[in-house]
């Protein structure tokens, strides 16, 4: 894309690929995390909409995409690990951090684990927890949502499957759908936003969200996108980069003005 870099840097003696937008001085970076299996490329549309607020980041992670790997499967926390490590390499003290999928439980791991690190997170359709369980639902909930997706995520995502491997991609599920995202998100000590979409089968009933906003506490903000699967990021760019934008300048969450009639955003304080 016009105005993007790429560039690869050392973790553990590892080369880890990073995309890189404009530089925006003056602003916290924001990093997008990908989700399970595939990279970062999928995530462009979002990061692209973006790129006017601040420099925008987005990493492959070890063993993903276009970065080495570490010859084995890293689990959830082992990759939050080497999140920090590569923004260590990228010389960044902090940064806003949006998640989908996978890469929100990974988002959560690092505001636990220092949250001096991060000025926030977003979290696109978090997976993980209860309504994920057993594996032969989640994998039956993933199947539903791939014919929710749009077509064009077909020649994005298959590649990086394929590379990634059936194996190594069922042993990473099983630990993502045990992966409790719900508890970190009433703990997370971070202001965070979690954006759910209404058609995303690997998501809970919105009568559950809203369960899940009252016990949330004043730093967690819950919206749903109206139409929205699983890869919100790649589907709905524009409604998720508005939404995001009202959230980093503290704004109510609206639906956003120049695609009006494409989705609805509903605000679910934390008293409803």
């Amino acid at each position: 894309m016009p105005g993007w870099r790429e560039r690869y840097v050392t973790v553990q003696g590892r080369r880890v690929f990073v995309r890189l937008g404009p530089d925006v001085p003056g602003t916290t970076p924001l990093v997008h995390v990908h989700g399970f299996a595939v990279s970062g490329t999928y995530l462009m549309p979002t990061a692209a909409a973006l790129a006017h607020r601040a420099t925008s980041l987005v990493p492959d992670l070890p063993g993903y995409g276009r970065s080495h790997g570490w010859g084995h499967v890293l689990g959830i926390s082992s990759l939050a690990w080497a999140l920090l490590e590569t923004l260590d390499a990228l010389g960044l003290a902090r940064a806003t951090l949006i998640g989908n999928s996978m890469g929100a439980p990974v988002c959560l791991e690092v505001a636990h684990s220092a949250p001096d690190r991060v000025a926030g997170i977003v979290l696109a359709s978090p997976a993980g927890g209860v309504h994920n369980q057993p594996l032969v639902r989640a994998l039956g909930q993933l199947a539903r949502d791939a014919w929710r997706e749009s077509p064009a995520m077909v020649r994005v995502v298959v590649p990086d499957y394929l590379r990634f491997g059936p194996m190594n991609a069922l042993q990473l599920f099983s630990e993502l759908m045990r992966f409790p995202s719900l508890e970190r998100v009433l703990r997370t000590p971070v202001p965070t936003l979690a954006v759910l979409g209404s058609r995303d089968p690997l998501m809970p009933p919105l009568q559950r969200v809203r369960e899940v906003g009252r016990l949330a506490p004043p730093q967690v903000t819950i919206a749903v996108i109206d139409g929205a699967a699983h890869a919100m990021n790649f589907s709905h760019p524009g409604e998720l980069a508005h939404l995001i934008g009202c959230w980093l300048d503290g704004r109510d969450i609206t639906d956003d003005p120049d695609q009006p009639g494409l989705t609805q955003v509903l605000r679910l304080d934390i008293g409803d």
